[in-house]
């Protein structure tokens, strides 16, 4: 996705500008595509609705993808699968990421924060990670030194640190968590420290981007387990906004070690940061399906839609929320 030198004195933002345009085309249809199944209980339904969406409005870019994230393997499913390439075949050679319905619960149950999310980035950008891989992960704001917290570490040693980092008492931190049954230790750690804990039902790349922007949301740091795929979604995030993670693949049963090992990954113990997760030069939208903390829903109208959508770009740390109408 870099441009040459003659490319990038004859026109120094017009492909970027262009690819910025056109991702937020991708998770606009896609989050109206699912909004209509929004509060309907069926979430299999809503999810198809926005993979058929997403695919169809990718395979108009002008670029050479494929998906690195996707919906799973080739063999799980019909579209948006791993090594699936997508686009007109023409353009820049790029990795696509993608999750067409994260908290594909919560859109079912019209419930807060189920967005659609891509991430694009420069061929070899994105770490490939199986569907069903799941990560332990840590973030904080880009306003502590890198080394303030670690994945290793007790949960109860991180807060300490990030209190004493921000020169606070411990009861003022708050820490968000999926709301899992693994995560009970967790909770009962945090809690007996005495931070104070925001759970997640579901939708953990919003997650990290609330615990990265303390100003706006009042969270300090994400701590648990949650998807991979999610993990690499996030960290493309944070390229564009800043704030550290850290994470750490659950490669726990031998199928699990053999696809990382397909997939390129030779050390099961592996720290990652966030330049290992997503390098080179990255692009990030997601689109609001409904109300949440980071995004307003989609709007569904008599003669109109509206949608909300946020899109980074990691070269120019330029962050800008788009509001659009759409006609029905």
């Amino acid at each position: 996705m870099k441009l040459s030198k003659v490319e990038d004195d004859k026109s120094p933002t017009n492909l970027h500008r262009m690819l910025t345009l056109e991702m937020v085309r991708v998770t606009e249809r896609a989050a109206i595509a699912a909004a209509e199944w929004r509060g309907k209980g069926d979430e299999k339904a809503a999810d198809e609705a926005a993979v058929a969406a997403m695919k169809a409005e990718l395979d108009r870019v002008a670029i050479s993808g494929r998906i690195v994230i996707g919906e799973g393997e080739q063999h799980e499913c019909d579209n948006l699968y791993i090594g699936q390439p997508v686009g007109t075949g023409q353009g820049p050679e790029v990795d696509i990421a993608v999750d067409p319905l994260e908290g594909v619960t919560l859109c079912a149950k019209n419930q807060p924060d189920s967005i659609v999310v891509l991430a694009m980035a420069e061929r070899g950008g994105l770490l490939n990670v199986a569907r069903n891989v799941y990560m332990h992960k840590i973030a904080i704001g880009a306003e502590y030194p890198r080394e303030t917290v670690h994945i290793d570490w007790s949960a109860t040693e991180n807060v300490k640190a990030l209190a004493k980092a921000k020169q606070v008492p411990l009861w003022e931190i708050t820490a968000i968590v999926l709301d899992r049954p693994r995560h009970a230790g967790l909770l009962e750690e945090l809690r007996t420290a005495g931070v104070s804990v925001k759970l997640l039902s579901d939708g953990d790349i919003a997650g990290v981007i609330h615990a990265v922007n303390t100003a706006d949301t009042g969270v300090d740091i994400y701590l648990g387990s949650g998807g991979a795929p999610e993990g690499v979604l996030a960290a493309a995030a944070l390229r564009c906004i800043g704030g550290h993670m850290q994470g750490k693949l659950i490669l726990d049963t031998p199928p699990k070690r053999q696809r990382a090992h397909e997939m390129g990954i030779t050390d099961p113990n592996r720290i990652y940061d966030i330049s290992d997760l997503a390098s080179g030069d990255v692009l990030f939208a997601a689109t609001g399906i409904t109300d949440g903390t980071l995004l307003d829903g989609v709007r569904l109208r008599r003669d109109t839609v509206e949608s909300s959508t946020i899109v980074m770009r990691s070269w120019s740390q330029t962050t800008r929320w788009i509001r659009a109408r759409h006609s029905r």
